[in-house]
């Protein structure tokens, strides 16, 4: 399964003979993940925008999904709108309408974009001798959880939050310029997780080298104290039987590969003949060039840490 639909267009729809275009079609709503109002409307939709970007595709136009409370004052609704309504225009998108209900607070997006199927990266797309990059630091599910159990302010969270808020645009460019096949976005499934859909659609396993793992601040003394996300804990349980542990690796290192991540980075895999023109195409984007490991033959589990 891919991380957006995707629905092929040509002569049935009016496009000239041999012109085909394709649409890339998703949507993703969640509940807060900051205090903030108007960075809970951004990150929702970077978080939305980013399955367009892991297809390699375009966002073109938006639909709002919002659920708010009766109570909700106005000003919290007006700034998570302008959120997210700010993060969609930066993409190059147009918010073409919506729907919104009161209940428990949920916000995002319902997204469509474009993309050209000869280029176009899918989860199947990963090949043997295939390096991977990582191209956000990951740890915002720590970062989130430290804040909501008070081990952080608002001042170490708000670094993550702009992070979360970021688009993936620039690192999508880069992929495409490069010719990269295969590629996830990073999310609520964590590394591990969105790795493991790369490995099984590809037939594959996804070899991690963790300590080059890029890792987002202070993380790292957090995950240590106990604060990783929840989804850290179900993805090890979940995953148990698909993901070997090398002996001795750090306890807390490990939970991040692990740890849920909200609108993290674009996990590329590209050809080793290739990879010196993604790190060129992303370093002229001003990104992370973080190469975290490879695909290898299937070794009886999709994913093996390192």
């Amino acid at each position: 399964m891919d991380d957006a639909g995707v629905v092929l267009l040509g002569e049935a729809e009016g496009l000239p003979a041999g012109v085909q275009l394709a649409l890339v079609l998703t949507v993703d709503f969640f509940p807060p993940v900051v205090e903030d109002p108007y960075y809970y409307g951004a990150i929702a939709a970077a978080n939305a925008l980013s399955d367009v970007y892991a297809m390699g595709g375009k966002p073109v136009s938006a639909l709002t999904l919002a659920s708010l409370p009766k109570e909700f004052p106005d000003a919290w609704v007006g700034e998570i709108h302008r959120g997210g309504f700010e993060t969609i225009h930066a993409a190059g998108a147009s918010v073409a309408g919506g729907h919104t209900v009161q209940g428990q607070i949920q916000f995002g997006f319902a997204v469509t974009g474009v993309v050209d199927p000869e280029r176009m990266t899918a989860n199947a797309g990963a090949r043997a001798g295939d390096r991977v990059y990582l191209t956000k630091p990951l740890g915002m599910g720590t970062m989130t959880t430290s804040a909501k159990k008070g081990a952080i302010g608002w001042a170490e969270l708000l670094p993550a939050a702009l992070q979360m808020a970021t688009l993936n645009d620039r690192s999508c460019a880069a992929m495409v310029a490069s010719g990269a096949r295969a590629c996830t976005d990073v999310t609520g499934f964590g590394l591990v997780g969105h790795g493991r859909n790369l490995a099984a659609s590809s037939g594959l396993t996804l070899r991690i080298e963790t300590a080059r793992a890029p890792l987002f601040g202070d993380v790292l003394a957090l995950a240590r104290r106990g604060l990783c996300s929840g989804g850290a804990k179900r993805g090890r349980t979940a995953l148990a039987s698909e993901v070997s542990i090398a002996a001795g690796l750090d306890e807390a290192l490990t939970n991040l590969m692990f740890d849920a991540e909200t609108s993290g980075g674009l996990l590329i895999a590209i050809p080793s003949a290739k990879a010196s023109t993604l790190e060129r195409e992303l370093r002229e984007r001003g990104q992370l060039v973080a190469p975290i490991g490879e695909f290898v033959a299937a070794t009886g589990v999709h994913v093996e840490l390192r």
